[in-house]
Protein backbone atom coordinates (compact mmCIF):
# COMPACT_ATOMS: atom_id res chain seq x y z
CA UNK A 1 0.00 0.00 0.00
CA UNK A 2 1.36 3.18 -0.53
CA UNK A 3 0.57 6.77 -0.44
CA UNK A 4 0.63 10.25 -2.46
CA UNK A 5 -0.49 13.47 -1.38
CA UNK A 6 -2.72 15.54 -3.98
CA UNK A 7 -4.40 18.52 -3.82
CA UNK A 8 -7.90 18.61 -3.91
CA UNK A 9 -10.38 21.92 -5.21
CA UNK A 10 -13.94 21.91 -2.76
CA UNK A 11 -15.52 24.27 -4.77
CA UNK A 12 -19.15 26.18 -2.74
CA UNK A 13 -20.35 29.61 -4.02
CA UNK A 14 -17.91 31.83 -4.28
CA UNK A 15 -15.32 30.27 -2.34
CA UNK A 16 -12.69 27.29 -2.99
CA UNK A 17 -10.31 25.93 -1.02
CA UNK A 18 -6.86 23.90 -1.31
CA UNK A 19 -6.92 21.07 0.99
CA UNK A 20 -3.72 18.59 0.94
CA UNK A 21 -5.08 14.65 1.13
CA UNK A 22 -3.69 11.64 0.73
CA UNK A 23 -4.43 8.81 -2.41
CA UNK A 24 -4.23 5.35 -1.12
CA UNK A 25 -2.71 2.93 -3.93
CA UNK A 26 -3.08 -0.74 -3.45
CA UNK A 27 -3.77 -4.08 -5.70
CA UNK A 28 -7.13 -3.62 -5.05
CA UNK A 29 -9.55 -2.22 -8.10
CA UNK A 30 -11.17 0.86 -5.97
CA UNK A 31 -7.34 2.00 -6.15
CA UNK A 32 -6.12 5.14 -5.86
CA UNK A 33 -8.99 6.37 -2.59
CA UNK A 34 -9.07 8.60 0.07
CA UNK A 35 -8.85 7.45 3.64
CA UNK A 36 -12.01 7.59 5.74
CA UNK A 37 -10.34 11.22 7.71
CA UNK A 38 -9.55 12.56 4.14
CA UNK A 39 -13.11 12.26 3.13
CA UNK A 40 -14.59 13.94 6.55
CA UNK A 41 -11.92 16.27 5.79
CA UNK A 42 -13.26 17.13 2.66
CA UNK A 43 -16.97 16.95 3.18
CA UNK A 44 -16.02 19.55 6.43
CA UNK A 45 -14.62 21.94 3.93
CA UNK A 46 -17.14 21.66 2.03
CA UNK A 47 -19.93 22.32 5.00
CA UNK A 48 -18.48 25.35 6.37
CA UNK A 49 -17.53 26.83 2.79
CA UNK A 50 -21.55 26.36 2.19
CA UNK A 51 -22.23 28.18 5.76
CA UNK A 52 -19.53 30.94 5.39
CA UNK A 53 -17.22 29.74 8.01
CA UNK A 54 -14.45 30.89 6.50
CA UNK A 55 -12.38 30.32 9.88
CA UNK A 56 -12.92 26.45 10.33
CA UNK A 57 -12.46 25.83 6.67
CA UNK A 58 -8.82 27.69 6.68
CA UNK A 59 -8.11 24.83 9.30
CA UNK A 60 -7.71 22.83 6.92
CA UNK A 61 -5.83 24.84 4.00
CA UNK A 62 -5.94 27.83 1.81
CA UNK A 63 -9.46 29.06 0.92
CA UNK A 64 -9.31 32.00 -2.45
CA UNK A 65 -12.93 33.80 -3.36
CA UNK A 66 -13.95 33.63 -6.75
CA UNK A 67 -15.02 36.56 -8.44
CA UNK A 68 -16.32 37.55 -12.09
CA UNK A 69 -14.67 39.09 -14.32
CA UNK A 70 -15.92 42.09 -16.46
CA UNK A 71 -17.27 41.09 -20.02
CA UNK A 72 -16.40 42.76 -22.68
Amino acid sequence: MKRRMRTKYVHEGQYVAEVEVALIEDETKWSPYLSIEDAYKLDDVRKALRQGDLASAARYGRIYELRPVAQQ
